[in-house]
């Protein structure tokens, strides 16, 4: 071929697509029963929202952007996460002014960013992920948390664990982060490149980083976990008892940070262990100053992000099977061209009825018609022909027993 997908992209098939498919169903059924609504953004905004929503110290905004300028020579961006969109529309809209909490979810939203592909993440992927603006207290971190897990447990998903953590607010970040750096100097010998870089800005960061040197230096480090303030202390301990209420087990891990400057308090991840390394199906947290940082009202926020294309792979992995629907209830095979007009009017009877129906649009022989039924996966194929149509009948197979049966056209719906 001439031409190609771009590198980290990948099409998404109609013999795969009813895997999506089950899934969105799943996520629209979830979140329905918990209050959520949906949103939808532009794939694209100004390049100005993600550098004061996500963060100039963070990876995606220095490194992995796709950022041009248009023809209006503007700055813009490929979405590279949901959140800093969800914000804008949420104050572009109007809708602070509404009863509060706002409970939102987005669904298969492309995500854009360049970096490495790796396994069950593109340069192009899509999403589903939460919002919640307008609740401050600690039950909707726990119901947050609680719709991911509930998602992935009626996948059918196992080996999951849940990890979380608090890394405080613009109360007590500030004094903590001074020890951190401190300590970090201490050690920069040991540190990779881009910590030493990002060491006096978002010294944080650190505690995620996955480099073997830098890993064994942040062992020793002191915690944000032990230096919260009294506010936060309170949420985080509100938090385990919510999820201790609902059944959800978890491990408290101080070295989850997340990956997006705009984090404040609760931050969590749930690992699979299907997939080696790279096994977080979702993350999220807290951002109760995301709102006012992007220019609206001082407004509490709480989401999480899960990749679609993540959480098929642990699937896969885990041989779990989405069972595919059929293509076609009944097929209709006609031989002569009165017969084939017959068959297009009972086609359009019944799919108007609700029957996945289909009819030959090749001029294919009587045999063909049926080798094709078959490799479609029909249920049902009727053969109408001469005599049938003389007779307003249609003779009908059942393709499993290989049973036959003369029926009345207009009873067809019925029996299927």
């Amino acid at each position: 071929m001439a031409v190609k997908a771009p590198k980290g992209t990948k099409d998404v098939l109609p013999q795969e697509s009813y895997k999506w498919q089950y899934i969105e169903n799943l996520v629209r059924k979830i979140t329905a029963l918990a209050g959520y609504r949906e949103i939808r953004t532009p794939i694209f905004e100004h390049t100005e929202l993600f550098l004061r929503g996500v963060g100039d110290t963070t990876d995606i905004v220095q490194k992995e952007m796709y950022t041009f300028n248009d023809k209006g020579n503007r700055s813009i961006t490929l979405r590279p996460e949901g959140t800093a969109g969800v914000v804008r529309a949420f104050l572009e809209g109007g809708l602070p002014s509404n009863a509060q909490p706002t409970k939102m979810y987005y669904l298969s939203a492309p995500v854009f960013r360049y970096e490495k592909p790796q396994s069950g993440r593109l340069r192009e992927h899509h999403q589903f992920g939460v919002e919640v603006f307008g609740a401050p207290d600690a039950s909707i971190d726990a119901e947050v948390i609680n719709i991911a897990l509930t998602l992935l447990n009626e996948l059918g998903l196992e080996n999951l664990r849940l990890n979380i953590n608090s890394i405080g607010c613009e109360k007590c970040r500030p004094r903590y982060n001074e020890l951190l750096r401190e300590y970090l100097h201490g050690h920069a010998d040991k540190l990779c490149e881009a910590c030493n870089e990002r060491m006096d800005r978002n010294p944080l960061r650190a505690l995620d980083c996955k480099e073997e040197g830098c890993r064994m230096v942040v062992k020793s480090a002191p915690l944000m976990i032990d230096h919260l303030c009294e506010e936060c202390s309170a949420h985080f301990k509100a938090l385990k008892k919510y999820l201790d209420a609902l059944g959800i087990e978890y491990a408290v891990n101080p070295f989850i940070v997340r990956g997006l400057d705009y984090y404040t308090k609760t931050v969590f991840e749930i690992i699979s262990n299907s997939i080696g390394a790279q096994g977080t199906v979702c993350g999220g947290g807290r951002y109760d100053k995301l709102m006012k940082q992007v220019g609206g009202p001082e407004l509490p926020g709480i989401g999480f992000g899960m990749g679609i294309e993540r959480l098929l792979l642990v699937m896969e992995n885990e041989g779990i099977k989405i069972e595919r629907p059929a293509l076609t209830d009944v097929f209709l095979c006609t031989h002569g061209h009165q017969a084939r007009l017959r068959a297009a009017q009972l086609v359009r009877d019944l799919r108007c009825a609700g029957v996945k129906a289909d009819m030959d649009h090749c001029a294919r022989s009587i045999k063909a018609q049926f080798k094709y039924a078959d490799k479609i996966g029909a249920k049902f194929v009727g053969v109408i022909g001469e005599t049938e149509l003389a007779d307003g009948t249609v003779v009908l197979k059942t393709m499993k027993t290989g049973e036959e049966r003369v029926v009345v056209q207009s009873e067809i719906k019925e029996l299927i």
